[in-house]
């Protein structure tokens, strides 16, 4: 009897664990698998008495943006993970720094021929850590890491798209191949970053993330109205109007419309009202993005972001990684300095009218 009772104790025990530590996925994440920032030390303040995000940051890993399917599931990495996969890092850019055989064959061409070599990629050689936590993924819900699967209506919006204008927000839109008539027969329907209207990779923002590219810096100027995030890659600014109402809807804009307010000591930010044409990841104009920026101690931001769209997600999805204070400096990024391929896409087409318009015209 006593034997019976002391299991049925030690089962009741170990399902009250269960319901009370199961359903947190790690200790200290907050609803929606965001963390709790963690404060250490003296965070800087303006003469207003807010945390001071002022200066540049650098946002570069090699932590992607969803799970790897190899670390299944897990969110947190051991420390032997942390040292493979940064060595892997390392080691990749010391073989593609190694000079090239002069003779060697031409290369195989396959449609695509390439973008930028070894010696301009510059994405990082860190794990994301959070909290002493190192993170497989930026996104932390779902648990699994993954962006959730478009709804039935995105996917149909989208495919339509696909078929004729390369998505704006491609990670190397150089090398995007479109398929249907038309792709290069208008330089608007180009890719966004292309034509150097916004970051590749969602560098801009809103969700701005990092671009695992090159050009990972950004800055922040703040003032009681306004706070100005400047993105080192195609120098996009966004202004964030403080504690102001949204535009009307029927304005518009390639980052939308932000606005902040004060929850305590972290910056949070909604921005909504944007244009058909941005297309985050294939969503509509019905996006919503809400940002959370923590100054965590003198060298960290702890940057959180929740996407939602109904119109093309049917949950919203959420992730966070560290901003961390640099001395570097930014420097003007010319995009399109000495940039003949737009005008030559557009020569060509026209040569192909003149000489279509000459075939089919009556023969004298």
């Amino acid at each position: 009897m006593l034997a019976r009772y002391l299991s049925s104790v030690g089962l009741a025990v170990a399902l009250l664990v269960a319901m009370t530590f199961g359903t947190a996925p790690l200790a200290g994440q907050a609803q929606g698998g965001l963390s709790k920032p963690v404060v250490s030390g003296k965070v800087p303040r303006t003469p207003d008495g807010k945390p001071d995000f002022q200066g540049t940051w650098d946002v570069s890993t090699v932590t992607p943006l969803e799970r790897p399917a190899d670390f299944g599931g897990r969110l947190v990495l051991s420390d032997d993970e942390v040292r493979k996969l940064q060595g892997n890092e390392a080691a990749r850019v010391e073989r593609g720094a190694k000079p090239s055989d002069p003779d060697r064959g031409a290369p195989k061409v396959d449609g695509n021929v390439g973008g930028y070599n070894n010696f301009w990629i510059a994405r990082g050689d860190r794990i994301l850590r959070i909290n002493g936590q190192a993170r497989s993924s930026v996104i932390v819900d779902p648990p699994d890491g993954k962006v959730p699967e478009q709804t039935a209506e995105a996917k149909k919006r989208n495919a339509v798209a696909r078929g004729s204008v390369a998505l704006p927000q491609s990670d190397a839109p150089e090398n995007i191949q479109v398929r249907g008539a038309g792709a290069f027969d208008d330089i608007e329907l180009r890719p966004l970053a292309e034509r150097c209207i916004m970051a590749f990779g969602s560098s801009s923002g809103p969700p701005t993330l990092p671009n695992y590219f090159y050009n990972n810096l950004k800055q922040i100027v703040q003032t009681p109205q306004s706070i100005m995030i400047l993105i080192e890659m195609i120098h996009d600014a966004r202004i964030v109007g403080m504690n102001a109402q949204h535009a009307p809807s029927n304005i518009r804009s390639w980052m939308g419309d932000s606005v902040g307010r004060w929850e305590g000591d972290t910056l949070v930010i909604e921005t909504t009202n944007f244009t058909q044409k941005t297309r985050y990841r294939g969503s509509s104009e019905n996006l919503k993005v809400t940002e959370r920026l923590t100054r965590t101690d003198e060298k960290t931001i702890l940057y959180q972001f929740t996407v939602e769209d109904p119109s093309t997600w049917a949950r919203p999805w959420s992730g966070e990684y560290t901003w961390l204070k640099t001395d570097d400096q930014i420097y003007e990024y010319a995009c399109h300095e000495h940039n003949y391929a737009m005008g030559d896409i557009l020569r060509g087409e026209r040569i192909l009218d003149k000489e279509k318009q000459q075939e089919e015209a009556p023969k004298k």
